[in-house]
């Protein structure tokens, strides 16, 4: 994970606020479908039946690509793969200035939940992780104003994409699970929470550690691996003290059940006037 975010900034140049990674990078395995990072010290390697998300972010300016794909190494999970990306393939055709992301998300159930995958002579169907969703991007903000569910939802139904819009299509299967995610521990994911309008912490090491973040990171999501590179100090103390008060939140790990296969695969297109533009497609997917 470090080898690809040193290459993100290495491509890309500059420094926070100009550019950089635009989020901690994901590499959740197995039933974990999303937010999984490791900490410093966590030296998990990969088994050769693991399934792997890697769900990456880059910005310039505070303009955000967010692009994700799964790996596997035994090829009976690969139709789990396929689906998956075919869903989210699914959801970019049907993605469109004045869609209703309820029409998005139909293409993308329609899809998912056609597919199948043979395990030790069992067949499971293919599940939107239900409780998962695509999401519109901001400057500087990596979930915006709007969600892209990927099943059907009578709330908000009307919602509709909009003309220069920035969305992220993103939707994941499971198999042999519940098709739902809880949090998990060992949360690695931080970010300031911008639906606060105001952030004055009372406490002196707590405005520190406030104004260290906003210095080096703003409104984009980090981790302590990121405050390590820097050579940034970790107030713990502090640091609870942000998150009680709802100025810091995280973004734990989420999981669907133990013993079951998750996949992601995600784009991150702009809906122009004549056009809609995938930004994070390139000649490898």
């Amino acid at each position: 994970v470090t080898g690809m975010e040193d290459r993100v900034r290495y491509l890309i140049g500059g420094t926070f606020p100009e550019s950089g990674v635009a989020f901690a990078t994901g590499c959740s395995v197995n039933e974990c479908a999303a937010h999984y990072s490791p900490n410093p010290g966590d030296f998990r390697i990969l088994k050769k039946d693991d399934v792997i998300k890697f769900d990456l972010g880059v910005h310039k300016h505070g303009t955000i690509i967010d692009s994700a794909w799964t790996m596997c190494w035994n090829d009976k999970f690969q139709p789990l793969l396929d689906t998956v990306q075919e869903a989210t393939e699914a959801g970019i055709r049907t993605a469109g200035v004045g869609v209703r992301l309820y029409d998005v998300a139909a293409s993308i159930q329609e899809v998912m939940e056609a597919g199948e995958v043979e395990l030790d002579g069992k067949t499971y169907q293919v599940q939107c992780i239900e409780n998962l969703n695509g999401h519109n991007i901001g400057p500087y903000r990596i979930h915006h104003t709007k969600t892209v569910p990927i099943v059907k939802r009578d709330y908000k139904v009307n919602t509709r994409m909009e003309e220069m819009e920035f969305f992220a299509i993103e939707t994941f299967g499971s198999i042999n699970g519940e098709g739902y995610v809880d949090e998990t521990d060992d949360n690695s994911h931080y970010m300031l929470n911008y639906q606060k309008e105001e952030h004055f912490p009372r406490n002196k090491a707590a405005r520190r550690f406030y104004k260290q973040i906003v210095d080096n990171f703003g409104t984009l999501c980090w981790t302590f691996r990121y405050m390590h590179r820097l050579g940034l100090s970790i107030d713990e103390k502090a640091l609870n003290y942000l998150i009680r008060d709802d100025i810091v939140t995280t973004c734990p790990p989420l999981s669907d059940i133990p013993g079951s296969y998750t996949a992601q695969f995600e784009h991150t297109l702009c809906l122009r006037p004549t056009c809609k533009e995938v930004l994070s497609r390139g000649d490898d997917y």
